[in-house]
């Protein structure tokens, strides 16, 4: 059982100190947009953003999938407006990236 848990704590630090960070260029320019550029975080909740907004859903809870985010964004829904043509098709991309995975963490 100790060499278990020795095993363990090796695998752990050798991951968290020596290994390289990856890097998700995609996913931070969505958090850009969704912070600074679309102003997602306005109305919706999400953890990795630091938002609590009570207007959207809360995307936290219903973890939504990349192109079910990408329809919304282009399209908008309900009160949500339409983001196509305010963003770019790569600005659209990254935020829905962003959102379907910070969600889903």
């Amino acid at each position: 059982m100790k060499k278990n848990i020795f095993f363990f704590k090796i695998i752990f630090f050798v991951n968290l100190f020596l290994l390289p960070a990856k890097s998700d260029d995609i996913f931070d320019l969505g958090k850009d947009i969704f912070l600074n550029k679309a102003v997602c975080s306005s109305c919706h909740s999400l953890d990795d953003a630091g938002s609590n907004a009570q207007i959207g859903p809360n995307l936290n809870e219903i973890r939504p999938e990349k192109m079910r985010v990408m329809t919304v964004v282009k399209n908008g829904i309900g009160v949500m407006p339409a983001y196509e043509g305010q963003l770019t098709d790569k600005e659209i991309e990254a935020v829905s990236h962003y959102v379907s995975v910070a969600s889903n963490n």
